[in-house]
């Protein structure tokens, strides 16, 4: 049970740290609000879990046994956070363009397979936390949920966080 801890830690520190997911559901919701983002949380949610069951069926292992493609998705992911950064702090992110519709649950699962940091989240996580006194099947079901459970209130932080700063965002001059 000691990995499941492990793991709940990890996910949370994963889950709760700026990347893009986060800065997605900041902008939906001073866009939207909270209760339109809800399905874009539900999705993240949803695709942290079925990455899991993936990566733990067996695509983590092509990953882990092919170095080049775990650095390769190493650098990828660090150099997007790195612009995502830069565009945060340049003001980028919150200048401008406007969506007409936040995420559906369903396109924010499909975001999940091309965003860099859940990859290695989650390759990191099942790699790393599989409990070895559960069977396979079990113990990897388990990590799945514990994942998931802990990504909801990660990813709703954000989203009220957003909702919140909307009333602040509202005047142009604070918007920059």
């Amino acid at each position: 049970m000691s990995e499941l801890w492990a793991l709940a830690a990890f996910s949370f520190v994963s889950a709760v740290t700026p990347g893009p997911n986060n800065v997605m559901l900041w902008a939906s919701g001073v866009q939207f609000g909270f209760r339109r983002t809800i399905p874009h949380i539900v999705g993240i949610t949803a695709g942290v879990g079925s990455m899991a069951l993936l990566v733990a069926a067996g695509l983590g292992v092509l990953i882990t046994t092919v170095p080049a493609l775990e650095i390769g998705l190493k650098v990828i992911g660090s150099l997007y956070l790195l612009y995502l950064a830069y565009q945060i702090a340049g003001g980028g992110a919150s200048g401008g363009r406007q969506v007409a519709e936040p995420l559906s649950a369903w396109q924010a699962i499909v975001f999940q397979y091309v965003n860099p940091k859940a990859w290695v989240s989650v390759i990191g996580a099942v790699t790393t936390f599989r409990p070895p006194d559960l069977g396979v099947v079990v113990g990897i079901l388990l990590m799945a949920f514990v994942m998931m459970i802990v990504v909801v209130p990660c990813a709703a932080l954000w989203a009220a966080a957003g909702t919140f700063l909307n009333r602040f965002l509202a005047e142009d001059r604070r918007s920059r």
